[in-house]
């Protein structure tokens, strides 16, 4: 097959599954940064030199696997987290040993008041200030650097007939100012100034969809990866939920959908409860992308006719369970899920210490036993 065929079909099989439509298989996709180094034998430290060793090495990782569809996404730099989590990253050769993992490091960065100093000059504003001045002041300068310079992620993958997936990260502000403040510091905030917080939100909202967009469609990527974790709702009451999390989680959703790209919902943690809230969400313009907490076979009972159900081959049966329980689970989730609107993935990332011969009977599940 020619590869530029390749490269279409395995996008459309993907866009079949976003829009509900009859397919010839199941597509599988792969996420993962860490496994990447693991399976190649680099250490860490060489893994996050720059985006374009990370592309080389998580390409070379794919080839390994088996080839699925598609990439969620295609490089990685762990200073990338800053942005999300609002907090500091601590990553291998400079503040960790060489073959440890980065890790978010959650402290009170931002205090009390800062919300009035974010009122008072706007988010954007305060958020630069913020990354240069408490998350990155201590930082690999030279990692850091590194990051920023140009690469053409997408380009790298297209040479091997791979499409990726995301072309850019969202959060929520509750996320954010979770990050920001410390958890237990965040939710006491909640509680006392709650009026305070949502105009905060209000406020932090209309700066993240758009130049994320903007950025994506220039890039040519069809897709935008949306996170929540601490917004999920096990986290937090229904009350509290539907005024600090629902709005802002949907406008988010609407605003990429509306710019005329795929979400991708990373939903990490429980969201069985509000579930149905979703059918509020633009039809067939929808990944929901589960991790193994929330359950996905009610997910599909419920939105199965509304939007594409991704996952949920957890982390710990790929990195300690044998290859038959892999097999045997994706199985299950193929047959109970599919074949409509539904995509083979891990449950989040593929941990770092996954076993290959796990990975690899989730890709050949599909190819071989499903084509």
């Amino acid at each position: 097959m020619h590869h530029t065929q390749l490269l279409t079909d395995r996008f459309n099989r993907i866009q079949r599954a976003v829009n509900l439509e009859k397919q010839d298989r199941i597509p599988v996709v792969l996420e993962y940064s860490g496994f990447a180094a693991h399976i190649t034998r680099t250490p860490m430290r060489e893994f996050i030199e720059s985006p374009a060793k990370a592309t080389a090495l998580m390409i070379q990782a794919f080839k390994i696997t088996g080839e699925a569809d598609a990439i969620n996404y295609g490089s990685f730099s762990p200073y990338g987290l800053c942005e999300l989590f609002g907090a500091k990253v601590k990553v291998p050769g400079y503040d960790l040993p060489d073959n440890d993992m980065w890790q978010v490091l959650e402290t009170e960065l931002m205090h009390i008041s800062d919300y009035d100093e974010i009122l008072d000059i706007g988010w954007e504003n305060f958020f630069n200030k913020f990354m240069t001045e408490k998350i990155l002041n201590d930082a690999d300068m030279r990692l850091l650097n590194k990051g920023n310079k140009a690469f053409n992620v997408r380009d790298a993958w297209s040479k091997i007939n791979v499409p990726v997936l995301s072309g850019g990260d969202i959060t929520t502000p509750f996320d954010l100012l979770c990050g920001a403040r410390s958890l237990e510091n965040f939710f006491m905030d909640l509680i006392q100034i709650p009026d305070k917080i949502e105009a905060v939100m209000d406020e932090i909202v209309t700066t993240l969809a758009r130049p994320k967009c903007r950025q994506a469609k220039k890039m040519g990527y069809p897709m935008i990866w949306i996170g929540g974790w601490r917004t999920a709702p096990c986290m937090i009451s229904p009350q509290m939920w539907d005024r600090f999390v629902w709005p802002y989680f949907s406008r988010i959703v609407n605003e990429v959908v509306d710019a005329g790209l795929t979400a991708i919902l990373h939903l990490d943690s429980n969201w069985t409860r509000e579930l149905k809230r979703f059918k509020e969400l633009p039809e067939r313009k929808i990944i929901m992308a589960l991790d193994g907490d929330t359950d996905i076979f009610r997910a599909k009972k419920e939105l199965g006719g509304h939007l594409c159900i991704m996952g949920d081959v957890p982390p710990g049966l790929l990195a300690f369970g044998t290859r038959f329980e892999v097999a045997r689970y994706c199985t299950k989730l193929i047959r109970e899920l599919g074949p409509e609107g539904f995509i083979l993935h891990s449950g989040c990332d593929i941990p770092t210490n996954a076993k290959l011969e796990n990975v690899q009977a989730m890709v050949e599940i599909v190819l071989q036993k499903f084509s």
